[in-house]
């Protein structure tokens, strides 16, 4: 014989002061885990969706970024001659040969500084990227010391406004317009030519990757197999550009995710143990109750399996509210330096369907952990000892 279950709820309402801490405490703990998680998972999208199913990107070998690679001008000028790369309405192949650097700018608010990213395009590097649009000023002039700053850092950063010089490569670069990348990484870059870029740097005749097209996507993996097999390229490898930045983003999700979950079982490990105290007081409030239910023919498991759905009923509310909170992180958006590029990166949480599920697993989880034990010693009370507590 079962114990209902509004025994269960009526239980639960009559004790708010113990149940309202219970819920708080896991419910905390749960939008902290959450919190985590979409951060982790912000940055993920965040870098993924910079890249394109539709292009593909050469770099060194072994070069774990942009900014440490480097292909010199004869394997540029090999690479655009390869079968298989896309060409424009003149016959142009549609490849970018790009330079990346670091520069340092002040915060607007805080005044530290931190290190953006400066990318050098050619004239097909705006092309091959059309979900790219200004949003004030204009596109800057090929030929000349013009940049154009991206959505995130035209409203984090000090000299990033529309008019203002930046001073770095030895010159003073005119921001002349702002771009909005929707919320990829490109938002936190600045944006110039390329051979200004390399000239400033003294590193004319070399790029830092190529960004290109291919006539049919869909032959990716041939294109792989016969570029590998070009004597002339083989320090060079080649990758479809949003595998690339999801690689990008590996390390660095890895590491925000062991960090807030060794925090967030810390956390845990309290929640837990305020649950078992608020079981373990219920059990000592209702000896008599419980020595009743046994009197009356219920069975040690449904006493246990009743206290254990009380805890993960506690458990699930908490867990609810802790990641209906959580979930009001979408609207904020933090920045951090990337690991792989060594530059500020601006990303918002996301949330998943894997996160929820995750979330509300912890938080019953937690519930078990907490009430298993205080469940086990109200099953095993004695029936006559129970009602002579009263």
């Amino acid at each position: 014989m079962k114990i209902p279950f509004k025994y269960t709820l009526r239980n639960i309402l009559t004790r708010r002061l113990t149940t309202a801490l219970t819920i708080t405490g896991i419910s905390l703990v749960v939008f902290v885990f959450a919190a985590v998680l979409m951060m982790a998972y912000g940055l993920q999208k965040t870098l993924v969706d910079t890249g394109s199913d539709d292009n593909v990107i050469f770099l060194r070998k072994a070069a774990t970024a942009e900014i440490t690679s480097i292909i010199m001008q004869d394997q540029f000028n090999i690479i655009q001659t390869l079968p298989g790369i896309a060409k424009d309405e003149n016959g142009k192949p549609l490849i970018s040969h790009e330079a990346v650097v670091i520069i340092n700018l002040p915060y607007i608010q805080t005044g530290g500084f931190a290190n953006l990213t400066v990318r050098g395009l050619a004239p097909e590097g705006i092309r091959l990227r059309p979900h790219v649009q200004l949003t004030e000023g204009r596109m800057f002039s090929w030929g000349s010391r013009e940049i154009i700053a991206g959505n995130s850092i035209h409203k984090r950063f000090e000299g990033a406004k529309l008019g203002d010089k930046v001073k770095f490569g030895g010159d003073q670069w005119t921001i002349v317009g702002i771009f909005d990348a929707g919320g990829s990484g490109f938002d936190s870059e600045l944006w110039g030519d390329v051979d200004q870029l390399t000239q400033a740097f003294s590193r004319q005749g070399a790029s830092s990757s190529l960004l290109a097209r291919l006539e049919n996507t869909g032959n990716f993996d041939r294109f792989r197999e016969d570029f590998g097999k070009d004597q002339r390229l083989q320090t060079l490898e080649v990758k479809r550009e949003k595998k690339f930045y999801e690689e990008q983003s590996e390390d660095m999700a890895m590491f925000i995710r062991i960090l807030g979950i060794a925090v967030t079982l810390i956390f845990s490990a309290g929640a837990m143990i305020g649950a078992m105290i608020t079981m373990y007081a219920a059990v000592s409030n209702r000896t008599v109750e419980i020595g009743t239910l046994r009197a009356l023919g219920f069975k040690r498991r449904s006493v246990l399996a009743a206290f254990l759905v009380e805890s993960l009923s506690l458990a699930l509310v908490g867990g609810s509210i802790g990641l209906f909170l959580a979930s009001f992180l979408r609207f904020f958006r933090v920045s951090m330096m990337n690991f792989g590029s060594f530059s500020e990166l601006a990303f918002s949480f996301h949330l998943s369907v894997e996160i929820v599920i995750g979330s509300i697993l912890f938080s019953l989880i937690m519930g078990i952990v907490g009430g298993f034990l205080p469940s086990v010693r109200a099953s095993r009370l004695n029936i006559v000892n129970s009602l002579r507590s009263s």
